[in-house]
């Protein structure tokens, strides 16, 4: 559990540590605001395309391999970036981290369902949503340290080190499992990684208020390609984008749950700067510190939430903990014109926890309600399901300021509460939905 928390980590800090030193490396390497942007895109995209493919040949060849193979490739690919002397050479080598952190990502949560027994599963996944939470919150205080003190390439360079402990854990350590005996079908990961970065490529060509054109193309074959994977993959035994895992009622209902849930944690986000320091005022260190509750009580719940969702239905505890979020994300959108920073802390303190409350049941209920033989593809649907979502939110956040001016955030955190009241909803649904798998997978 050591070297998967700690490999998590790495991914997770790696995007908040870019997001924020995202200026100094534009400034170093001479690069234009816009083409500086594909450090942060190249990272996703590669993540995002790979990360069913790398889930699916996790329940081929065993998950520790996969794991292993991504951190290896995470930590050198990060040795890469701290030397990288173009724009062109860092943003390789960010496509090589990214399908690191994509490995990673893709069989996390199968290695944790490997470690834990059934009735102690949820205590598993909420000490790694712990982790990713705290990685998240502390990101940005960890960039600023360490470009007080030196150059962008240590953020990168800090990582050497750490992915080799992490290795030096993971070697020894983590679990053998059952290999598949289906084959992995090359050209469906193909078909794959072009739907999903085409998906991707259109919804931040939106964000970023793009011509029309390139959107609808960028969509056409996100959809094309995408019906081309279904097709290929029709009667296959473990299908490399699980639609067949979409059968079961709760692994439905978990995952739009999660869509839904990280499209208002990314319409929040991503919209927050610009409320405190565009409508309210308030300076960048004002804002890095408004911005910390949030995270901090979200690594605080999870733990809790990922404990009582070994006793009570995750349906339920989901259902409680977004109807908190939309609250919270409500008052945010409603606050007086001159707020005092305890009305802004204790507002970001409910929506945390909110989402810390509904995380690790929801995981729980998504790695449970999959047959043990298709941890992989479950694994790799939540990773994929949190970052869709986050990039829905994103753009949406561009939108709502096309739509309301300097009104946008307010308009952006209304829809993040409605997003979270549907998450809330679909959370709900599951306490009615039949949770056994029997004959599901039977032809």
């Amino acid at each position: 559990m050591g070297a998967v928390m700690l490999a998590v980590a790495l991914a997770t800090l790696d995007t908040a540590i870019a997001n924020t030193a995202l200026p100094a490396i534009a400034a170093d390497l001479h690069a234009a605001p816009a083409a500086s942007v594909w450090i942060i895109n190249a990272y996703q995209l590669a993540m995002v395309a790979t990360l069913l493919p790398l889930a699916a040949l996790g329940d081929i060849i065993g998950h520790r391999r996969i794991y292993i193979s991504g951190l290896a490739i995470f930590t050198l690919a990060s040795l890469a970036c701290a030397v990288a002397p173009t724009l062109t050479t860092l943003t390789a080598a960010r496509v090589l981290q990214g399908l690191g952190a994509s490995a990673i990502m893709s069989v996390n949560t199968a290695l944790i369902r490997f470690l834990f027994p059934p009735h102690r599963l949820g205590r598993g996944l909420g000490l790694n949503a712990l982790v990713v939470g705290v990685s998240f919150a502390i990101g940005p205080t960890i960039a600023s340290l360490i470009l007080a003190t030196a150059n962008w390439p240590w953020l990168f360079a800090i990582n050497v080190p750490l992915g080799a402990i992490a290795l030096a854990f993971a070697m020894p350590a983590l679990p053998h499992t059952a290999q598949g005996k289906h084959a992995f079908d090359p050209v469906a990961a193909l078909l794959n990684v072009i739907t999903f970065a085409a998906l991707i490529f259109a919804l931040g060509e939106a964000a970023q208020r793009a011509p029309g054109a390139e959107v609808l193309i960028a969509a056409a074959i996100a959809l094309g390609f995408g019906a081309l994977l279904i097709w290929r993959e029709a009667g296959h035994p473990a299908p490399m984008l699980p639609v067949d895992l979409f059968r079961l009622p709760v692994f439905t209902l978990s995952a739009v749950t999660a869509v839904c849930s990280f499209a208002a944690q990314g319409l929040a986000f991503v919209s927050l700067p610009f409320y405190f320091e565009d409508v309210l005022g308030r300076s960048q260190v004002e804002t890095g510190f408004l911005m910390t509750p949030w995270p901090v009580v979200v690594a605080a719940a999870a733990p809790i939430a990922g404990r009582l969702s070994d006793r009570y239905p995750p349906g339920l505890l989901g259902g409680i903990g977004l109807a908190i979020l939309s609250a919270g994300m409500a008052s945010l959108a409603l606050m007086p014109a001159h707020p005092s920073v305890t009305d802004i802390a204790v507002r970001m303190a409910v929506c945390g926890a909110g989402f810390g409350f509904f995380q690790s049941p929801n995981l729980k209920a998504l790695m449970a309600s999959a047959p043990p033989e298709r941890s992989g593809g479950a694994s790799g649907i939540i990773a994929t399901a949190r970052l869709l979502g986050q990039t829905t939110g994103a753009a949406l956040v561009a939108l709502c300021f096309g739509i309301a001016g300097k009104h946008g955030p307010t308009l952006a955190l209304s829809a993040g509460a409605v997003f979270a009241g549907a998450a809330s909803v679909a959370s709900g649904l599951r306490l009615f939905a039949p949770s056994h798998r029997a004959g599901v997978f039977q032809k």
